[in-house]
């Protein structure tokens, strides 16, 4: 399968280039904004592809044309205003969403965040990035592309440890970043999570069997 990632240079995002390029079922195009960025991702086995979250839909469709799948794993980051979470995280969102209709590619692997479908449960210190996540996943689910919605939990900077727990309405916990990007990878070709949003923790099974099990 040939995957158009975006958000490449993120920290789920690189773990997500390395499984992809890796794996010999796979091919990784990674989004850059910048063409200097394209090195050190060349370097493991990844394509790359200049475009831009606050471009045109055309650019970015020009971009993804020709993959079969989509993962979006961008994000505005912590240090950035509530401007920049509504251009990256919900409008830039959208924009790939378009340009890959526009393209005709139907799979699209979205990483959004825990209990981001419900708004009793969003975390009130980053209400703006729930409300774009929220949004966004709104406009996929209404979209016609075959989507997967993975909404983890806090984000750890610890190994994996390849068990987890994915449901629709997890309590709030957390999970390290190498086991959400295998995660999005499984989830990337596992029919059962077609047409489907979960909520992902840590937990006692493995990422194999809790999407399966959903």
């Amino acid at each position: 399968m040939k995957v158009f990632l975006v958000g490449a240079n993120g920290q789920i995002g690189q773990k997500l280039v390395k499984l992809l390029a890796d794996s010999p079922e796979h091919e990784v195009t990674a989004m850059i904004r910048n063409p200097d960025q394209a090195g050190d991702l060349e370097k493991i086995g990844a394509q790359t592809a200049v475009a831009n979250l606050e471009g045109s839909v055309d650019d970015l469709a020009a971009a993804v044309k020709g993959h079969d799948a989509v993962i979006f794993s961008a994000g505005s980051g912590g240090s950035t205003g509530s401007d920049k979470t509504l251009l990256v995280d919900l409008d830039g969102a959208v924009k790939v969403m378009e340009a890959a209709e526009q393209s005709g590619v139907n799979r699209f692997v979205m990483v959004s965040a825990l209990q981001a479908h419900n708004r009793e449960n969003w975390n009130e210190k980053i209400k703006p990035y729930y409300v774009a996540k929220h949004y966004a996943d709104k406009a996929l689910e209404a979209s016609e592309l075959n989507y997967t919605i993975v909404r983890p939990g806090g984000l750890l900077n610890k190994p994996a440890t390849g068990k987890v727990q994915a449901g629709e309405n997890l309590e709030r916990s957390s999970i390290p970043r190498e086991d959400v990007a295998q995660t999005v990878f499984t989830a990337l070709t596992e029919e059962n999570t077609f047409k489907r949003g979960f909520d992902l923790t840590s937990g006692e099974q493995s990422i194999s069997d809790a999407l399966k099990n959903l």
